[in-house]
């Protein structure tokens, strides 16, 4: 499964987000350090459902959209000089080793210092933790990096490949393959031999951004004044997980219609609501009319498919009705690599699927496709198999 970590700094807001993404029960306080040990849960990422278009009766969707689970990963707060060991560093870093891409959130509201201890509003420059948490990355890939280097250039005899398969290995732990290693020295021109810590340092950059892609949540945006705001890169997204997270209890207890994702919400005229609940709902939506969203979904829709660039497949054993073996329509979806083929998926389906793999059909226009045709985000596959 796909995972995504929730990063930042102490009482930012990564456990509301994880509570309003996963609706897990965890704790949320005004202090730092409220998580100590990672929150595991699932999120979900939103796509159309095909059975719209072809006019069918879905039970795997809500209200048209599929919901795709992925793994989330809410982690110790991150502090200044946690690469050195200060709050619960180590253990906060140590917990991105296996994340596919991270979601940064950030106090866009300035309410809270570098630390995670409340200030004033505005006092903060959001800035500043957006910097430093790329920079914690950075020198602690760089540390990891510097242990071994010596040893390994020794192995290596002045072989640069050799050298990079070493450090490979080395760095297996935290999913940094040898392609990421070539890619971040070609980007920074740093040569392994003869690097020094501030070569490491750009080297660890750039293998933080190739291997760690960040998207980064302006969390509390509705806290912030405007003149806040529009200081900030628009490519950040503007956010409140608190709101998403009424939402969504709210919608659990009957009192709203609600899907994740969606720009507003829909009052039950059935239902009675307080004044304090209306009035709370009323200041969301507006919250919401601002920023196009709450935010927590876009989050998590953006480090899927823009970050890492998935698609969503969804396989079939009978390409007349879309169905199953068991007469279920588009029983699944499944994320898969830009650039994935037909045989990518039937191992994805089974091992020995993809063992046994004879051809694909595309369900759509009933026509046999090449094994090495790059699939389509949407594409619906049948895969013709010898196994059983």
């Amino acid at each position: 499964m796909i995972t995504l970590a929730l990063a930042g700094k102490p009482n930012c807001g990564k456990s509301t987000f994880f509570k309003a993404a996963t609706l897990a029960d965890v704790e949320i306080a005004n202090y730092p350090f409220t998580t100590i040990d990672a929150n595991h849960g699932v999120a979900y990422a939103r796509v159309p459902c095909p059975c719209r278009d072809l006019g069918l009766q879905c039970d795997q969707c809500k209200d048209g959209f599929r919901f795709i689970g992925v793994g989330l990963v809410d982690v110790a707060g991150l502090v200044p000089d946690a690469h050195l060991g200060k709050g619960l560093g180590n253990q906060f870093l140590d917990h991105l080793r296996s994340a596919d891409a991270i979601i940064q959130v950030v106090d866009a509201s300035g309410g809270t210092d570098a630390e995670g201890n409340p200030v004033d509003l505005g006092s903060h420059d959001p800035m500043e933790d957006v910097r430093f948490l790329r920079y914690e990355m950075a020198m602690w890939v760089s540390g990891i990096i510097e242990k071994h280097l010596p040893r390994l250039t020794r192995a290596a005899q002045g072989k640069e490949p050799a050298l990079i398969e070493h450090l490979a290995e080395a760095l297996a732990g935290l999913s940094i393959s040898a392609e990421d290693i070539r890619s971040a020295i070609d980007a920074t021109d740093v040569d392994l031999f003869r690097a020094d810590a501030d070569a490491l340092c750009r080297l660890s950059d750039a293998l933080v951004t190739i291997n760690k892609p960040m998207v980064v949540l302006l969390n509390k945006a509705d806290m912030a004044t405007e003149d806040m705001l529009n200081t900030l890169p628009v490519e950040m997204i503007r956010a409140t997980a608190a709101g998403e997270l009424a939402l969504r209890n709210a919608a659990s207890a009957g009192l709203i219609r609600y899907l994740p994702g969606d720009p507003d919400f829909s009052e039950i005229e059935s239902v009675a609501m307080t004044p304090q609940q209306k009035k709370g709902l009323a200041m969301i939506r507006d919250v919401m009319k601002r920023f196009d969203g709450t935010g927590v979904q876009q989050a998590v829709n953006h480090a899927i498919f823009s970050l890492l660039d998935l698609i969503v497949v969804y396989p079939v054993e009978d390409e007349t009705h879309y169905t199953d073996g068991k007469g279920r329509v588009l029983p699944d979806a499944f994320l898969m690599k830009k650039g994935s083929n037909p045989r990518d998926l039937a191992f994805r389906v089974h091992t020995d699927i993809g063992k046994g793999f004879l051809h694909a059909i595309d369900a759509r226009t009933k026509m046999r496709i090449k094994d090495t045709a790059e699939l389509k985000s949407g594409d619906i596959i049948r895969i013709v198999s010898a196994a059983k």
